[in-house]
């Protein structure tokens, strides 16, 4: 077998690049500010990603769910309901928050979603604390099945892009979960 002056060059190159250090794969944190360079190489960009952001989005349910567990009026379908988000995604949150420990990497302040990653805005937010009752089971259903659309979107983008066995077992039971509460949601909203 003949080896061409250019690819023997070539060969020659990478293997000096990767010797030297200077070569990065996608998923490679050693330039981000806050990264330790010991991280777990299981971890990549978009594994980073999807924790940062995912704490942020199950925060924001977390919330919702106080708002109307607060009220009375409430249907006890959706009391319930909020009281299971509530228990789902508190420790979800904190496994996420452990992997980011574990990483090396802060947490993001989640200043780059919007309601387009299914985050309900301030005014979402204060509606739903003004709301009586009757009127907040509706307004909860509605905004919850929009923030489960953006969790499920975020979560399928993990499956597609991450390389974290166990984020990306998350993302599909995030995925299989929200599913689920979004299809239990659509039919209390359909009896209210």
């Amino acid at each position: 077998m003949t080896i061409r002056p250019a690819a023997a060059a070539a060969l020659l190159l990478t293997g000096v690049l990767v010797l030297s250090g200077c070569t990065t794969t996608p998923g490679d944190h050693s330039s981000m500010p806050g990264m330790d360079h010991s991280a777990s190489p299981a971890a990549g960009d978009a594994d980073v990603m999807f924790a940062s952001m995912m704490i942020v989005h199950h925060r924001q349910a977390v919330e919702m769910s106080a708002l109307i567990l607060d009220k009375d009026g409430v249907d006890p379908r959706v009391t319930d309901l909020a009281e299971r988000i509530q228990a789902a995604q508190q420790p979800e949150i904190e496994q996420l928050q452990r992997w980011l420990d574990d990483w090396g990497v802060a947490a993001d302040d989640g200043a780059g979603m919007d309601h387009g990653d299914g985050m309900m805005t301030d005014d979402d937010l204060a509606a739903l604390d003004a709301a009586p009752g009757p009127e907040a089971s509706r307004l909860f259903l509605e905004q919850m099945i929009a923030h489960h659309e953006g969790a499920i979107e975020m979560a399928q983008e993990q499956i597609a892009e991450g390389r974290d066995a166990d984020a990306i077992a998350l993302a599909r039971a995030i995925v299989e979960a929200q599913g689920a509460e979004i299809a239990e949601m659509t039919g209390i909203l359909a009896t209210l």
